[in-house]
């Protein structure tokens, strides 16, 4: 926290959308999934109350098929700061008849989450669920407010969202609704790993290069895993891959990468020429696949 007021405009304004959800709302929650944006959001959160503790909880939507490493870091982190954990499982929704596993080769659990997150929201009266979303990541998530309303089915309506002029955001909701805040919409994929490289932030080793077993299939680099449907023809090998973007195992590729640092991380994102939502296998579903998701109150 020694760099607490070495500031920059992007982080200013995440630390101004921070202060003004505790202000605006009842019980909001920080949605985390131990990737490298929640992650980011819980350093502007520290900073935004410094030196009080972060005055909300962390409620990650547990598919079952996370990677180890992304679980292992959240528990990490969670004891370090001594941060308020809620876990909240899909397989449990699964298990009640709520939602319905997927099966065949492109199956995931990632769509199901939805459901969780909204038995969560009702079951602790969250009014406002504050997210890692970037609106460089993918066309629906560009057109998303800061203060994005959903109604009292969790739905969003694209068409229907409050304007934000001179920065001005507007809070009030009526019963049954709630909101999902943005506070890192404005950044990039670089803005985050250079605040990460700037803050010496640790994050999952998933994020740097490593040896891993993994299969391929329609161009991309799928790992292979129990949780992972693979066809008998799709040969296993080991590849030294890192992943840009983190979801559970199903539904997030890997990349061909030899970036052992942050600072060498940084360094391959300038050169890119293909998004972090490339690699991410639920995206290629369809065209409006997230938008598609976001409506049924996907983050």
């Amino acid at each position: 926290m020694s760099s607490v007021l070495k500031t920059n405009a992007l982080e200013s304004e995440a630390i101004y959308i921070f202060r003004e959800v505790i202000s605006q709302f009842d019980k909001p929650v920080l949605l985390f999934s131990g990737g490298k944006d929640s992650i980011t959001l819980v350093r502007l959160a520290q900073k935004a109350f410094f030196p009080a503790k972060i005055p909300f909880p962390l409620l990650h939507v547990d598919t079952g098929h996370n990677f180890p490493e992304t679980i292992e870091f959240r528990d990490k982190l969670v004891a370090e700061l001594g941060l308020e954990l809620i876990v909240r499982n899909v397989q449990d929704a699964i298990d009640q008849g709520k939602v319905v596993e997927e099966s065949g080769k492109y199956s995931s659990r990632n769509s199901l989450q939805t459901t969780t997150l909204l038995d969560a929201i009702d079951e602790f009266k969250f009014d406002a669920c504050i997210g890692g979303a970037r609106r460089d990541e993918e066309k629906a998530r560009a057109k998303e407010r800061i203060f994005s309303v959903r109604d009292d089915f969790g739905q969003w309506d694209e068409k229907n969202q409050r304007p934000e002029l001179f920065d001005l955001l507007n809070g009030k909701i009526e019963n049954g609704q709630n909101v999902r805040v943005f506070p890192i919409s404005n950044w990039t994929e670089l803005d985050v790993w250079s605040y990460i490289e700037q803050e010496q932030i640790e994050i999952p080793s998933i994020y740097f290069s490593h040896k891993r077993k993994v299969f391929l299939r329609d161009g991309m680099i799928w790992s292979h895993s129990p949780f992972v449907y693979q066809e008998e023809d799709e040969e296993i090998e080991e590849r030294i891959v890192r992943f840009r973007t983190v979801g559970d195992m199903s539904c997030t590729a890997a990349v061909d990468s030899y970036a052992a640092t942050i600072a060498e991380v940084v360094g391959e994102i300038r050169q890119s020429t293909i998004s972090e939502r490339g690699a991410r296998i639920d995206d290629k579903r369809s065209e409006a696949a997230m938008e598609k998701r976001k409506q049924q109150g996907y983050f």
